[in-house]
């Protein structure tokens, strides 16, 4: 997709110079004389940057930045204006323009705030898309519960989400601490700005320094460009570090720093960068027995732990187990154009029952299992994993004196069956016979009337 340009000036001459300036490989450009003209354009067409002068007739420039501020809120905004009248360009970039240049106008210094803007555009696209991502995949649905632990949850998050203070999450892995982070985000004044998930585990320290503080061209083999870290691309939001515990000392110090000032330097770098964001982070390992072996610098503990948030594994709250289980199965039967399956009684009580050692990624996982592989239009404990579904109670059959034993046989092989809700494999498994013998005997039984199939 192009980047699309709209240039407002009222000189031809000028208009069509930055025309052609600014329509490179990857540009759409597009002009207007005046500001009701590029009003005009901004109603028809979605307009990613507006490079405007400031004087013109009818509709001035800064009369221009504040309507496309107010309709068009995502469209940035480059003022021209004439040199001496700085004044101008201060006033405009307080009402919102992304930054202004002074005539004569320097291409070079054009291009590269156009380069800026089409990098922070592209951000904010991206973070839009990264937000209704998760939202649509996970959900905040995914942290509804009624369970004590959980409201109390809830009700740490409401408190603590409009202050600045710095979060770290506990539980273990599986329980939705990332989903507990977002949540934080979204209701803070940070929403609008970048959610920026890191996870320190999954990269060796030299990957992780870079991937947090970004780097120079050049610092290390294969480092062909600039490069922004993390802690740049989520300025002004919320920076996400999970598994805290896992970086490295010399990785702890140059955090603690972060922490403490706000500062930082890319990797080969020296110039000193200075960041707005509100560390959130989480570990699903005993940090304070971190600390206390000197794995974990404890300045740095008592950094991240002004507020701390204990999630509770599932075990702990299998009242939520069914709220979760409608919201999965919902997901997934959208996501795969089924219609809604209602959750046989049976399946829901082996859910209910099974310990989740992986928590809620686990439920999550078993249940789009069930939905993707469902043979029927109700989930029943066939669907199940092997490991969940519930063994049957042990039949409690009266056996009558001297009842023969193909008879005592039927009436156990049916019972069985009866138990597992029809699932005719499950039943053989538990009976110790092939499937294909268990039909047998049932069409055996069905030729004899002593046995219905049911639908």
């Amino acid at each position: 997709m192009s980047f699309r340009i709209l240039v407002v000036e009222d000189d031809t001459n000028t208009r069509e110079a930055l025309r052609k300036a600014l329509a490179v490989p990857g540009n759409e450009v597009i002009t207007a004389q005046d500001g009701s003209s590029a009003l005009a354009i901004l109603d028809d067409k979605v307009v990613d940057l507006v490079v405007s002068d400031i004087r013109m007739p009818r509709m001035d420039g800064m009369q221009l930045l504040t309507e496309i501020r107010g309709r068009f809120p995502s469209t940035h905004v480059i003022l021209v204006t004439a040199y001496g009248k700085i004044e101008s360009a201060v006033e405009a970039m307080k009402q919102g323009a992304f930054h202004y240049l002074t005539k004569p106008i320097n291409l070079d210094e054009l291009d590269q705030l156009v380069s800026r803007v089409k990098s922070q555009h592209g951000l904010e696209i991206e973070n839009e898309y990264l937000r209704e991502e998760f939202e649509k995949r996970y959900g905040l649905r995914s942290l509804i519960a009624e369970s004590p632990p959980m409201r109390n949850v809830f009700e740490i998050i409401s408190r603590i989400a409009p202050s600045r203070s710095n979060v770290l999450i506990t539980g273990e892995s599986g329980t939705g601490k990332e989903l507990v982070a977002y949540s934080i985000h979204l209701q803070s004044p940070r929403a609008k700005k970048p959610f920026v998930a890191v996870h320190c585990a999954a990269l060796a320290e030299n990957l992780l320094e870079s991937e947090l503080f970004g780097h120079e061209r050049g610092a290390f083999t294969g480092a062909v460009q600039q490069r922004k870290g993390r802690f740049e691309i989520a300025d002004g939001g919320t920076l996400f570090l999970d598994e805290i515990t896992e970086i490295s000392p010399a990785i702890q110090v140059k955090l603690l720093r972060v922490l403490q000032e706000r500062q930082f330097e890319r990797v080969g770098g020296t110039d000193t960068l200075t960041v707005d964001i509100r560390i959130v982070a989480a570990t699903n390992r005993d940090i304070e027995k971190a600390v206390e072996e000197g794995r974990f610098r404890d300045d740095l503990y008592y950094r991240l732990k002004v507020v701390t948030i204990p999630v509770p594994p599932l075990r702990e709250r299998k009242e939520d187990i069914p709220l979760l289980v409608d919201s999965f199965v919902t997901q997934f039967c959208e996501e795969n154009n089924k219609r809604k399956m209602p959750l046989a009684q049976e399946a829901m009580r082996a859910l209910c029952e099974h310990e989740w050692k992986g928590n809620v990624r686990e439920l999550r996982n078993v249940i789009e299992s069930m939905v993707v592989l469902a043979r029927g239009e109700t989930l029943t404990v066939a669907d199940l994993p092997r490991e969940i579904a519930r063994e049957p109670e042990p039949s409690n059959l009266v056996i009558p004196k001297f009842m023969p034993l193909a008879d005592v046989e039927r009436h156990h092989i049916l019972k069985t069956l009866q138990d597992v809700e029809g699932n005719k494999s499950r039943a053989a498994d538990l009976l110790g016979i092939g499937r294909r013998t268990l039909i047998r005997k049932l069409h055996e039984y069905q030729k004899n009337g002593l046995y219905k199939e049911t639908e």
